[in-house]
């Protein structure tokens, strides 16, 4: 009998439940899909490439002013790839859905482990929020109305950034970051140091124990909107649920949005659509 890994999972029904371009037999449409939409929309919206936030070649970002009287709130996006693939540039597609509805949107990239640590991939999203802070004025954007997103591995990184000491890191106001928004999440890192992906990102418990935010405890408990696809696995569903549950022990406000028909790369090409119900729910948390 295969070993009990992981919550009754061994390790190949492990793997299995988080490999999503596997599990989603047309990913390979949608990611081409995502990076065609985005040149398109880069073409389309005027915008500021390429914007050095830090040192690191990874600490990059991508600003699409917004279509309104100054100053304007700021919504920043953070791309997934399990921490280890693909590019700001693969999303610039999400501004279509924001920037034409008076939101100056800003699409940030990070080094890829395992070139970086966990936490130094950690730290660099933490001084994009800081650089967007202080530069906001530059390209009409109101600091004080600044809101984030991010899908998979990014909407990990969005509750990371909710848990953050911003006036230790950075000397920021403590709800600096005013709502955030976790597509299809991760946030108990222990079944991935579990699972193939490992292979890759080489955490140790202690890198997964410090990393999740389900153990964390945020300093300001600003809401958080948990959107996933219907279609996604039960170990999803569970990280959303443990998420959500963890945040309001905090005195958080947290929802769940469960999308019918939606699987782990469907549900984020909603984010760019302007009249979807996700692009509709962030705008309104905007």
């Amino acid at each position: 009998m295969a070993d009990d890994l992981f919550l009754g999972y061994d390790r190949d029904a492990l793997d299995r439940e988080y490999d999503n371009r596997t599990k989603v037999v047309d990913s390979p449409m949608w990611l081409t899909r995502f990076a065609e939409e985005s040149n398109a929309a880069r073409a389309e919206i005027p915008c500021r490439l390429d914007l050095p936030y830090g040192g690191h070649p990874g600490e990059r970002l991508d600003v699409f002013p917004a279509e309104r009287a100054t100053p304007a709130p700021i919504h920043v996006f953070i791309h997934g790839g399990y921490w280890h693939r693909l590019d700001k540039k693969d999303f610039s597609y999400v501004a279509r859905a924001l920037v034409p509805a008076g939101v100056a949107t800003v699409v940030i990239n990070y080094a890829l482990m395992p070139t970086v640590t966990m936490a130094e991939l950690v730290r660099q999203c933490r001084a994009s929020i800081a650089w967007v802070h202080a530069h906001a004025a530059s390209f009409g954007g109101d600091p004080g109305r600044i809101t984030i997103s991010g899908h998979s591995a990014g909407g990990h990184l969005v509750a990371m950034l909710l848990a953050t000491d911003w006036p230790a890191f950075a000397g920021l106001p403590p709800d600096v970051v005013k709502a955030g928004v976790a597509i299809s999440g991760l946030y108990d890192l222990e079944p991935i140091r579990l699972c193939y992906l490992n292979d890759v990102l080489a955490l140790t418990p202690d890198d997964a124990r410090v990393h999740s935010p389900t153990l964390l405890t945020p300093k300001h408990a600003s809401p958080l909107l948990l959107p996933l696809g219907a279609l996604e696995g039960p170990e999803y569903h569970r990280q959303s649920e443990e998420m959500a549950a963890a945040w309001r022990r905090h005195g958080g406000r947290a929802d769940i949005m469960d999308l019918a028909g939606h699987d782990h790369f469907s549900i984020v090409w909603e984010l760019g659509l302007r009249d979807s119900v996700l692009a509709r729910a962030v705008r309104a948390l905007v």
